[in-house]
C-alpha cells in the first residue's frame, strides 16, 4: 500500500497529531496543508483570509491539496477542505480518506487548550463550542461522504493510529 492517506475532520480532531504519528510508523512523509500554505505563501490562514477572503483561501487550499498528494504521504487537510466538491472527489480518487470524528465539546476543549489563533481563525465569531456545533452540523455529511473510514478521534492518538494500521492491513489483504 503506497497511496496517499488523507486525514479529514474539524479543527482540533487530531489530524496533525495522528497524521504525524501514522506517517512515522509507516515511513511515509507527513504534510499538513495549512502548514504547507504557510511555508510556501509565507502567510498564515488568518492572513490569507484577511487578504483574499474565504473563497481565495479555499482556492489556495484546493491547490495545496493537489500539490502535496503523492504516494507514501499522509496529508492532514484543513478542516474545511471537504467543503469543495472537487476536493472530495480528488481525495476519493487519489487515496484513502480517514475521518477523525469528535464531538463539538471535545473539539472546543482541545482548541481552548491549544488555540493557535493565527492558524485557526474563528469562522463565525461565536464562542468556540457554538462554533464547533455549527461547523459539525454543516460539515458532518461531507466528512461522512468523503470518508473511507470514520474513526473515534476521542481515543488516545496511539489507539487511533493502531486502528488505522489495522485498516491498512485489512485493505492490503483484500
Amino acid at each position: 500500500m503506497t497511496q496517499t492517506i488523507f486525514m479529514v475532520g474539524a479543527r482540533g480532531a487530531g489530524k496533525t497529531t495522528i497524521g504525524k504519528a501514522l506517517a512515522q510508523v509507516l515511513g511515509y512523509r507527513f504534510i499538513d496543508t495549512d502548514l504547507f500554505m504557510l511555508q510556501t505563501l509565507h502567510m498564515s490562514v488568518a492572513e490569507i483570509v484577511a487578504r483574499e477572503g474565504w473563497d481565495g483561501f479555499r482556492l489556495r487550499e484546493s491547490m495545496a491539496l493537489q500539490t502535496v498528494t503523492a504516494p507514501k504521504t499522509v496529508v492532514a487537510t484543513g478542516g474545511g477542505a471537504v467543503l469543495a466538491h472537487e476536493n472530495r472527489i480528488f481525495m476519493r480518487n487519489h487515496g484513502l480518506v480517514i475521518y477523525l470524528r469528535a464531538s463539538a465539546n471535545v473539539l472546543a476543549e482541545r482548541l481552548a487548550e491549544d488555540p493557535e489563533d493565527a492558524q485557526r481563525p474563528s469562522l463565525t465569531g461565536k464562542p468556540i463550542v457554538e462554533e464547533m456545533l455549527d461547523i459539525l452540523a454543516s460539515r458532518e455529511a461531507l466528512y461522512q461522504e468523503v470518508a473511507d473510514h470514520v474513526l473515534d478521534a476521542t481515543q488516545p492518538p496511539e489507539d487511533v493510529v493502531e486502528h488505522i494500521l489495522q485498516i491498512l492491513t485489512d485493505e492490503t489483504v483484500k
